[in-house]
């Protein structure tokens, strides 16, 4: 009999939950632990991180990321250097059409009928393949829609539109695992917002669906009354979200398959060995391993002999794989990243492991002792965290500029303004900038403008297109030449827009061990 993946992973998180005893001793008090009798302080058994479905385990380590091959284009926005990537977990395909139209028939099923606006919002842009003197109405029509494309990459999704998708694939994964275990019940009859299962909603106990059989509350003073679940049980998942420019570069090159005894045989440049883009494989020998444009209205090669097969995108799992087990890593489409781009991705005084610019922190609203809940989504209402003085790791929820050369992280002053010109040249640390100059320096935007606004002799106002609302992006696509997918190149695109050759895939903490073995 064969049994599923998902259904393997349910019986495991079941069958060591089921595993806890109450015969354990504290080691620092002798009490009995799991035991109402002696108070009911329960401790879970479960103590191993189980595989989400369709993620790959990526095994981290130290390695130098960056620019390892000369620049043609002489960009200087990814100097060599090295850093230490964390364990995770990463989708083995790019999201493909199939899977992101079941996001958003789900999310009609439950916010259509009455929030429309949130299903208008998650939908990709297919006019994103229009080319103003190109032919491809066919995609436009067909691509997103028809089950010809389903194993095709979604694209015209913005970096904005793929978070939405994490955070409801982790809502429906989580949500999947308690009904497995019969502790939440599955109604889908009459499903709405409200009622939809969101975890940080669950996890703070204001959950409106059915319970089934919960948890038994060890806890004398509950009187008997069971329990949901809790993050101490280990049940749950952590959440799907986009990799990190660190964790995507390092997924790609795939280290574990050219590392011995700590050495790195051959720092690659592309996801395979070597400096080829054709296989050295005799089957397939000559072929190329990704889907890219050769030339300037070279897309596929000749008929008779197609070179990479494929004019646009390619099914997600056509090229080989890399050695943690990824398909396309270069080409068919890049791919979105967690990071607001800046040019220099490694600051003096920049973390070394699992660097990440894009921090802010957030913390739920409370009404009356009660975690705030939207009437409209059902979602908890979070708001950003600043912190006082006393702190020493961060003093402010926004971290986004930090380190950036802006007035937050820097004494030298690149605008002119007049307040901040005169605050900086005669404040003494314990003087307070006037009302004025603060105002500027609280909003991150008008920093982040400041900084990248410059005036010049023909032009009054000239930007560089950046902001704190730029992503980075990863990997060369269909439409591009094989400078773009070697593992260091970086680009940046706007996070409320979307294009025909960026798409994305999910990605996942790993807690505890580092290694499966």
């Amino acid at each position: 009999m064969k049994i599923s993946k998902s259904t393997l992973f349910v019986l495991g998180v079941a069958l060591v939950f089921a595993s806890c005893g109450k015969s354990q001793q504290s080691a620092t008090t002798g009490w009995y632990l799991n035991d109402p009798e002696w108070g009911g302080f329960e401790v879970s058994e479960y103590n191993e991180q189980v595989t989400g479905p369709g993620l790959v385990f990526i095994e981290g380590g130290a390695f130098t990321m960056g620019r390892v091959a000369d620049d043609a284009r002489y960009r200087w926005d990814n100097k060599p250097h090295t850093v230490t990537v964390s364990s995770f977990y990463m989708d083995e395909t790019e999201v493909p059409n199939r899977y992101y139209r079941e996001f958003v028939y789900w999310m009609q099923r439950a916010y259509g009928e009455e929030y429309p606006e949130r299903v208008r919002d998650i939908y990709p842009d297919t006019n994103a393949w229009r080319d103003r003197l190109a032919w491809r109405e066919g995609l436009v029509d067909y691509y997103f829609q028809s089950p010809i494309y389903d194993e095709y990459p979604v694209v015209g999704v913005s970096w904005e539109q793929a978070c939405k998708f994490c955070t409801w694939r982790t809502d429906r994964v989580n949500e999947k695992i308690l009904v497995d275990m019969g502790i939440i019940l599955l109604d889908q009859t009459d499903l709405n917002g409200e009622s939809a299962f969101q975890t940080d909603v669950y996890l703070a106990g204001q959950y409106r669906g059915e319970a089934g059989e919960e948890l038994e509350n060890l806890d004398p003073a509950a009187g008997g009354e069971p329990r949901r679940v809790r993050r101490t049980d280990g049940i749950l998942l952590p959440s799907y979200r986009l990799p990190t420019e660190a964790e995507w570069e390092f997924a790609a090159l795939g280290i574990v398959g050219n590392t011995y005894d700590e050495r790195i045989v051959e720092h690659k440049t592309y996801p395979w060995a070597g400096q080829s883009l054709r296989s050295a494989n005799k089957k397939y020998y000559g072929q190329f391993l990704a889907n890219f444009k050769r030339s300037r209205g070279d897309a596929m090669g000749v008929a008779g002999n197609l070179n990479d097969g494929w004019d646009y995108t390619a099914p997600v799992k056509w090229y080989f794989p890399n050695d943690y087990g990824l398909y396309h890593m270069a080409g068919n489409v890049s791919e979105w990243c967690m990071d607001v781009y800046r040019k220099d991705v490694n600051p003096i005084g920049g973390d070394d492991q699992n660097p990440f610019r894009g921090n802010v922190y957030k913390a739920p609203t409370y009404i009356d002792d009660e975690i705030a809940i939207n009437d409209t989504t059902g979602s908890i209402i979070y708001k950003n965290i600043d912190d006082d003085n006393n702190r020493r790791n961060y003093r402010q929820a926004d971290n986004i500029n930090y380190l950036d050369g802006d007035y937050a992280s820097s004494i030298y002053d690149y605008s002119g303004n007049a307040a901040i010109d005169q605050w900086v040249m005669n404040t003494d640390s314990d003087e307070e900038m006037d009302e004025e100059a603060a105002s500027l320096l609280s909003n991150p935007d008008s920093v982040t403008n400041m900084m990248y606004r410059r005036t010049t002799a023909r032009q009054s106002d000239v930007t560089s297109l950046l902001s704190n609302k730029v992503r980075v992006v990863k990997g060369g696509s269909w439409n591009d030449r094989a400078y773009w997918m070697q593992a260091g190149t970086r680009r940046f695109y706007d996070q409320d827009r979307s294009t025909s050759w960026i798409g994305f895939r999910c990605a996942m903490d790993r807690l505890g061990s580092r290694t499966t073995k």
